[in-house]
């Protein structure tokens, strides 16, 4: 079976993956010491997902997999998007808890904004990076509405304050396995994972 790498250190996307893929081999960086920290400059969730998956399948040789995924609020014009991991900047970072303040930023930023006026969209690409070989991207949305204030311990990131559209729990407060069968990230890789097998053929 042909080991493929989900280029990130993130043990919670790594174990994430395994759950949507179950059956292949994967691996994070953290089984490939020296592996490079891509930056992430595009300006597209693909764009940057592309950049991480073919530096990683450049380093190790084997196939690479990579996302790039964000929460996209209707009243903030698409934003945080692809600045989503960094939205509270400098001031994320100073806190040490750079998920927490990045969602209490978006919070502030709509709190005067109605509840009929908070939709949103959890958005992801996934990509396969084969070395010498195809590359394939694909895209997974999950529209919701963003909550006043953030329940739920699980998941990660914006999950405490989305709540996906059909539903009245959080992202957060989902067993994993339920989110993962609505995410945008299972809805991307489960897309991919159909690819796989003619990708490595």
């Amino acid at each position: 079976m042909t080991r493929i790498v989900l280029a990130t250190h993130n043990q919670g996307k790594v174990a994430e993956l395994r759950r949507i893929l179950g059956g292949l081999d994967i691996a994070g960086l953290d089984d490939f010491p020296g592996a490079p920290d891509v930056p992430e400059t595009e300006l597209t969730f693909e764009g940057n997902a592309l950049l991480k998956a073919r530096a990683i399948a450049a380093f190790t040789g084997l196939p690479a997999v990579a996302d790039d995924s964000g929460l996209c609020v209707d009243a903030l014009n698409g934003m945080p998007g692809v600045l989503s991991a960094r939205w509270s900047g400098r001031l994320g970072a100073a806190t040490g808890d750079r998920d927490a303040a990045n969602l209490r930023l978006v919070l502030d930023q709509i709190g005067d904004v109605s509840d009929d006026q908070r939709g949103a969209a959890f958005v992801c690409a996934a990509v396969l990076v084969v070395p010498g070989g195809v590359e394939h991207c694909v895209e997974g949305r999950l529209r919701g509405t963003v909550i006043r204030e953030p329940r739920g311990t699980g998941g990660f990131g914006y999950d405490p304050v989305f709540v996906p559209d059909g539903e009245t729990r959080t992202t957060a407060e989902m067993p994993p396995e339920e989110k993962d069968a609505i995410s945008h990230r299972g809805k991307a890789f489960r897309a991919l994972a159909a690819l796989i097998p003619a990708a490595l053929s």
